[in-house]
């Protein structure tokens, strides 16, 4: 049967957290309405509308909403912390609150917003040991054996966190591709490289998986971050200079907290004839 948005058109928003630019579409009360090919299509900067990832918002039991988030190639990725941030920031000033709790494939998270208005989210302890990271077999996560001696880290999504001289000079477009799909990961991988500016500054790049370069990544800042922690390289707290702007990363007792600017860029409906095309 044929979602009733494909005869009447889905409004959809385009948002960013720091050049990490997503489509968010609300589907509470009228059930999922994202498809692998939908997401596939409207991926797709051409022909599409264009995104880094797709936020759908989802009817929660026990929370405020639910949030699953599908990657431009059409799959599904099981944490996106920049996209958690934007919604989040929709969904407070749309509820009238400063606070709110969701569903992720994660598990529930909490996100609030902070004295000078900015959202922090708290996207929960790091995966650390193999199996929920996950890796093929066991191996040493802070010390991978692969070339470059990168951290493997899990932040409901997995990582591969290399630590250089320069970022700038790594290139990005070439090794990305190549550990994303090395055998040690088996849900592939996202990778990122960081090199250290100060005890409590980083610069960051990073390839997302099923996307490819992106501006920014929340789930690879944090992942940054605790990797950095846990090598003694710098402390809890840290900013981490990306392509598209400043994030910034709090590991405290609690979980691991991200912030950084977002923005409502514009709305948008897609018309009933490119749903029906697209089912």
């Amino acid at each position: 049967m044929m979602d009733s948005s494909a005869q009447t058109g889905l409004p959809f928003m385009k948002m960013h957290g720091a050049g990490n630019d997503f489509v968010v579409i609300d589907s509470r009360g009228r059930g999922a309405v994202m498809t692998p090919g939908l997401a596939l299509a409207l991926g797709d900067r051409n022909r599409g509308v264009g995104f880094d990832q797709l936020a759908e918002i989802t009817d929660a039991v026990g929370a405020d909403f639910g949030l699953v988030f599908w990657n431009s190639d059409g799959s599904q990725a099981g944490a996106c912390g920049n996209a958690t941030r934007c919604v989040s920031d929709y969904m407070m000033r749309n509820l009238g609150v400063e606070k709110v709790s969701l569903v992720t494939a994660r598990g529930g998270l909490v996100a609030q917003r902070a004295a000078d208005g900015r959202v922090w989210v708290n996207m929960g302890q790091p995966q650390l040991d193999w199996q929920s990271i996950p890796l093929a077999r066991d191996v040493d996560h802070l010390h991978l054996p692969l070339a470059g001696d990168p951290v493997a880290v899990g932040m409901g999504n997995p990582h591969c966190v290399h630590f250089v001289q320069d970022a700038e000079a790594v290139d990005l477009a070439t090794l990305g591709p190549r550990i994303e799909h090395d055998l040690l990961f088996p849900q592939r991988t996202n990778v990122e490289f960081a090199e250290l500016l100060s005890p409590c500054r980083m610069r960051m790049r990073v390839w997302e998986r099923g996307t490819g370069i992106t501006l920014a990544c929340g789930s690879g800042a944090c992942a940054t971050a605790v990797a950095a922690h846990l090598r003694g390289m710098i402390g809890p707290r840290v900013a981490l200079e990306v392509d598209g702007g400043l994030l910034e990363v709090d590991w405290r007792d609690d979980g691991v907290w991200l912030t950084g600017p977002v923005a409502r860029v514009f709305d948008g409906v897609l018309t009933a004839d490119y749903l029906a095309a697209h089912q």
